[in-house]
């Protein structure tokens, strides 16, 4: 049986979420007031629905209790994100997703019992940020307490190395998460190296661990 879903608020971040579980073959549930954002996402999910989702009576009409998540991706009023939240909170909702936008937003969410919370915009300054810090740094997801799992070019002096040599783990106290490889103009998963896996120009290096230990390891091999 397919996963289910309701992604309630269809702007650009909402829609694009719906719009790639649907891909992945989870039965979604696209919500908004807009009749038009409705509409333009309609062929794309197994059901696009307008109604107000600030109204309980509205969301209980579509079964929230049947979802394995509902995603809260009202962008243009955080007030009705909050009561949207505040209602399936209400229904006793398992799981629920909530976008925030900057940190105080965050902040009342979390006040408010919500335990995952997404903020894009922060998400994309943080790999803008790192990018032009570091140029080697390709993409770089921030986790929390201080650790990040950080695409890296693999920079000269790693190439014709084996990964055994490199030591990521006992030099760095790095984790290898895996390396993608360079193949016709397009990078792709390697697959799971070993310690005899050499690394060649073009690859990315996908590692795990401290902001500290990730920065000193780019420093050391720049």
């Amino acid at each position: 049986m397919a996963d289910k879903f309701a992604v309630i608020g269809l702007g650009q971040f909402g829609s694009a979420i719906a719009r790639k579980l649907s891909q992945k073959g989870a039965e979604v549930i696209a919500i908004d007031t807009d009749e038009e954002k409705v509409e333009a996402i309609r062929e794309d999910v197994a059901y696009a629905v307008t109604l107000d989702a600030t109204d309980q009576k509205a969301l209980e009409s579509q079964d929230m209790n049947k979802m394995d998540a509902v995603i809260v991706s009202i962008g243009q009023n955080f007030q009705d994100l909050l009561l949207c939240c505040f209602q399936l909170q209400e229904m006793e909702i398992g799981r629920i997703i909530a976008r925030a936008q900057g940190a105080t937003q965050r902040r009342i969410l979390e006040k408010m019992g919500i335990q995952e919370i997404l903020s894009p915009e922060d998400e994309v300054a943080n790999n803008v940020a790192e990018q032009l810090m570091n140029p080697g740094v390709v993409m770089c997801f921030e986790l929390p307490d201080g650790y990040e799992i950080v695409e890296i070019k693999a920079p000269k002096a790693l190439y014709s190395r084996t990964l055994g040599d490199i030591g990521l783990r006992e030099k760095y106290k790095l984790n290898l998460v895996t390396l993608l490889r360079e193949e016709n103009n397009e990078h792709h998963i390697y697959g799971v190296p070993d310690a005899e896996t050499i690394v060649e120009k073009g690859d990315i290096i996908v590692v795990f661990g401290t902001v500290r230990d990730i920065e000193r390891f780019i420093e050391i091999n720049s």
